[in-house]
C-alpha cells in the first residue's frame, strides 16, 4: 500500500497528544490523508458535520470485503480484530440487520433495565472491598472499581465462566493498543480467537441462558444464519465493546469531578443531574477517538479540494466531534451545566452502539455510588501525571491512582 509524503501519522502515545493532533487535523481540511502501523493509510475525519455526513454517506461501507480492494485479509495483524472480522460490525446492508438482530434482544430498554439490581449488587461488592483498605493509602480506582464492574457485567450476560475471565479480559484490552509490533499483534489475534474457542466448547458441553449459548444454539440450528466465523467475530466484538466503553465513562468522571469540586458538590445537591455528568464526560473525554475503518464505494467530494476516491479507507474521528468548536462553545472545559452535550461518543446511523443503554446504566449506578461512600475521595497525582492508553483508539487512562478519604 503506498503512502503520500504529506501524509500525517496517527499518534499513539494518547491522551493530550491525541487530543492535540486531532485539532491540528481539523484545521487542515474536512479530511486528511493519514498512516498508521505497517503503512496503512486512510482519510481521517474529524469535524462534527463531515463526520456525521460520512456516517450516513451511500457510497461509505464498513464491509473491507466487498469495498476495499487495496486490502488482503490478514496481511495487517493489528487491523484483524477491527476490518478483518465478520461482524455487525463489518457487514453492510442485509448482512448487517441479519447479525445485529441476533445480539439486540440482549440490549432492548428493559432488559437493561432488568440489569441495574445486578449492577448496584457489583457496585456495592466492590465499594465493600474498598471500605476494608487504608483510607489514606493510595490505590488504583480504575483495577478495583471502575474497570470491574463492566467486565463483570458482560462476561455474566455472555457466561464466561470464572477461570476463562482474566485470559479473555487481558486479550480483549489489548487490542485497543496501536504501537504493538507485527509480531505481537499476531499473538495477540491469535490469543483472541483462543479465547473465543474456549467459551464455545463451555458453552457447547455445558449451556446455559447467556448470549453466548444462545449465539452458538442459532450456529448449531441454522449455519447458514449464523456462520463460525461469524459467531467468533461477534463475540470478539460484543465482549470487547462491552468492557471498555464504560470502564472509560466511569474514570473519565470520576477525575472531571475531582478536578472541579464545585460541579462535584452540585451533583451531589441535586442527584438528579448525574445524567449531566454522564454526558457532559462522554463529550470531552469519549471511550473512543479514532476507531478503524470505513471505505468509500464511489468518489467522495468533500470540498476544499478533497475528494475520497472509490476504494479508499477512512477513519472517523468518532471522539473529535464533542470536542469541535464548530459544534461546542468552549468545547475543552467540563461543564455539566453545558445546555448543548451533543456527541458521537456512541455512534451515529445504522452503526450505533448496541450497548450504549447499558453503558450509561452502569455509570449511573456506579457514580453517585461512588461518592456517597467515599465523599473526600481524591487524586493522589495531578491529573497531567496520569497515564494514558498507548492508542489513538482508545482513550482511557491506564491506572486512577485515588486515596478515599483525604486529609481535612
Amino acid at each position: 500500500m503506498t503512502t503520500n509524503p504529506a501524509t500525517v501519522t496517527l499518534d499513539s502515545s494518547g491522551g493530550r497528544h491525541l487530543y492535540a493532533q486531532v485539532d491540528t487535523l481539523r484545521a487542515a481540511g474536512p479530511a486528511v490523508r493519514v498512516r498508521m502501523p505497517d503503512n496503512v493509510t486512510a482519510w481521517a475525519v474529524t469535524r462534527g458535520a463531515t463526520i456525521k455526513q460520512l456516517l450516513t454517506h451511500p457510497d461509505v461501507s464498513k464491509d473491507a470485503r466487498k469495498s476495499w480492494p487495496s486490502h488482503t485479509p490478514g496481511s495487517v495483524p493489528w487491523l484483524y480484530p477491527w476490518t478483518d472480522v465478520v461482524s455487525m460490525f463489518t457487514s453492510d446492508g442485509d448482512d448487517h440487520h441479519r447479525l445485529r438482530r441476533l445480539v439486540d434482544r440482549a440490549f432492548t430498554l428493559s432488559r437493561v433495565e432488568a440489569m441495574r439490581h445486578t449492577i448496584q449488587a457489583i457496585v456495592t461488592d466492590l465499594l465493600d472491598d474498598l471500605q476494608t483498605q487504608d483510607p489514606a493509602a493510595p490505590l488504583d480506582l480504575r483495577a478495583r472499581f471502575s474497570y470491574p464492574i463492566p467486565t463483570r457485567v458482560i462476561c455474566d450476560l455472555f457466561g464466561v465462566p470464572a477461570d476463562q475471565r482474566p485470559q479473555m479480559l487481558r486479550v480483549i484490552d489489548s487490542v485497543l493498543t496501536t504501537d504493538v509490533t507485527a509480531t505481537e499483534a499476531e499473538d495477540i489475534n491469535e490469543a483472541l480467537g483462543a479465547a473465543m474457542q474456549a467459551l464455545l466448547d463451555t458453552k457447547r458441553s455445558e449451556p446455559g441462558e447467556d448470549m453466548t449459548s444462545l449465539l452458538l444454539a442459532t450456529h448449531e440450528a441454522d449455519g447458514d444464519r449464523l456462520s463460525h466465523t461469524e459467531l467468533i467475530s461477534t463475540l470478539i466484538a460484543m465482549i470487547g465493546a462491552g468492557s471498555e466503553t464504560a470502564v472509560a465513562l466511569i474514570n473519565a468522571a470520576v477525575r472531571e469531578l475531582l478536578a472541579h469540586p464545585d460541579q462535584l458538590a452540585a451533583v451531589l445537591a441535586d442527584p438528579g443531574r448525574w445524567s449531566d455528568v454522564i454526558e457532559e464526560a462522554l463529550r470531552l473525554h469519549p471511550p473512543i477517538m479514532f476507531l478503524p475503518l470505513r471505505y468509500a464505494r464511489a468518489d467522495i467530494d468533500l470540498g476544499d479540494g478533497v475528494v475520497i476516491r472509490e476504494g479508499e479507507a477512512i477513519i472517523i474521528a468518532f471522539g473529535a466531534h464533542g470536542r469541535d468548536p464548530g459544534v461546542h462553545q468552549d468545547p475543552d472545559a467540563f461543564r455539566i451545566d453545558r445546555a448543548d452535550k451533543q456527541h458521537l461518543a456512541f455512534g451515529y446511523g445504522i452503526h450505533y452502539c448496541l450497548g450504549a443503554r447499558l453503558a450509561r446504566l452502569e455509570a449511573e449506578v456506579a457514580l453517585p455510588a461512588l461518592f456517597q461512600r467515599f465523599p473526600r475521595l481524591t487524586l493522589a497525582c495531578a491529573v497531567e501525571d496520569l497515564q494514558p492508553q498507548r492508542s489513538f483508539i482508545g482513550t482511557d487512562v491506564t491506572t486512577l491512582p485515588v486515596v478515599l478519604q483525604r486529609t481535612p
